[in-house]
């Protein structure tokens, strides 16, 4: 029998460690859709995130007694729950979000799944749901792109979002951890995320709503960190603002962009730059599209690059000395989103992000979907046959 290990430091110090027996994916059974259920595929200019899903999903049941089941793979069907099943009353729950692409030589790759699988271990320790080996899974990935293959768009303006999700299916209402799961995953085709394409968005800055605290789950890829989100994000829409930026504390700290990760560059003096994104300290996500970014800008050696805190007293300050050079996002969804002005305390901060003539917001974006779509060879990806 397999076994995997997981240890995991949280942000308050506490050390957990779970060892559980993992699923194989040597035991998979297929259920393949039937081709007359197979559903038709919508034109590459229809699609909107989210929306389309291909025909088939995974499907791996798990309890205390016996451990983890066999991997199924299956039509794409509606889950049975019991109505007081963890998920519905606890939020027991979490997901990840990753995507596979259809590269210029016509070779379908996902892009570092091992990160997404790291994270995704450490929100299961997080949550008291169980965890796997990433291998296993990565595996099993692989089978079911290549099944719903024709999903993957043929076009670079597009790809197929994979979605593992896990919840506590137990039919209990004690608030104890879960002897139940169900760890499944969904493949959805998708366009660019946001419409108007890559254009800088406008943000809302408004400091008595907060994202996540201090020995909290921010860190955590949780359906709990986003759903009360929802409301200020209307908010802002209300504002014909496009995100919020989340800040923190009496310090006004910068911490994420709606669902992104942040990332600010700027000038200096004296012919030094910085690129600064906040330290992973609890608060924010470790995305694996900021790691990338961060790898690359220390392989350029261009400039300095900090995780450290960064708050809008400083923001503001650069801004007025001229020092403030671009902003933008950075996310699985989106890669890199440009942010051209912050709605902050009564002020409106005009940041001239798409104004250079060879913004590093672009170079960024450029070279990660350079590797994604193959043009460039990396060990970031991660061909799926």
């Amino acid at each position: 029998m397999m076994y995997f290990i997981l240890f995991q430091v949280l942000s308050h110090g506490v050390r957990f460690m779970s060892s559980v027996p993992s699923f194989k994916a040597s035991d998979l059974h297929i259920d393949f859709c039937p081709p007359e259920q197979l559903k038709s595929k919508p034109a590459v200019k229809d699609l909107v995130f989210g929306r389309n899903f291909t025909d088939h999903m995974l499907k791996i049941y798990y309890n205390d007694q016996s451990g983890w089941g066999k991997p199924r793979i299956t039509p794409l069907q509606d889950l049975r729950l019991h109505p007081a099943a963890k998920v519905l009353h606890y939020a027991v729950e979490l997901f990840e979000g990753m995507k596979a692409f259809r590269g210029v030589d016509d070779e379908i790759r996902l892009f570092r799944p091992g990160k997404n699988m790291e994270r995704m271990n450490r929100t299961a320790a997080r949550s008291s749901l169980p965890t796997f080996d990433s291998e296993e899974l990565i595996k099993l990935l692989k089978k079911i792109i290549s099944i719903d293959q024709e999903w993957v768009p043929h076009t670079e303006s597009s790809s197929l979002y994979i979605r593992p999700t896990m919840i506590g299916t137990e039919p209990t209402l004690g608030v104890q951890r879960p002897t139940e799961a169900l760890l499944f995953v969904i493949l959805c085709p998708v366009g660019p995320y946001f419409a108007s394409g890559f254009k800088p968005v406008s943000l809302l800055a408004d400091p008595q709503y907060v994202r996540a605290w201090p020995g909290g789950v921010g860190m955590m890829k949780m359906g709990s960190n986003y759903g009360p989100t929802l409301e200020i994000q209307k908010q802002a829409e209300a504002r014909s603002l496009h995100q919020v930026l989340w800040l923190f504390g009496p310090e006004h700290r910068i911490t994420e962009v709606g669902a992104m990760n942040i990332m600010v560059f700027l000038d200096k003096g004296n012919g030094e730059r910085e690129l600064v994104t906040p330290p992973l300290d609890g608060l924010i996500l470790p995305g694996v599209t900021r790691d990338s970014i961060l790898s690359l800008a220390r392989q350029w050696k261009e400039f300095t690059v900090s995780e450290r805190d960064i708050t809008m007293a400083e923001i503001v300050q650069a801004k007025s000395e001229g020092k403030l050079l671009e902003m933008f996002g950075a996310g699985t969804a989106a890669v890199v989103t440009p942010v051209g002005e912050i709605h902050y305390e009564g002020q409106v901060i005009k940041i001239p992000t798409m104004e250079h003539e060879n913004p590093l917001t672009q170079r960024f974006f450029d070279a990660i979907k350079d590797i994604q779509y193959g043009r460039v060879k990396s060990e970031w990806t991660v061909p799926i046959e």
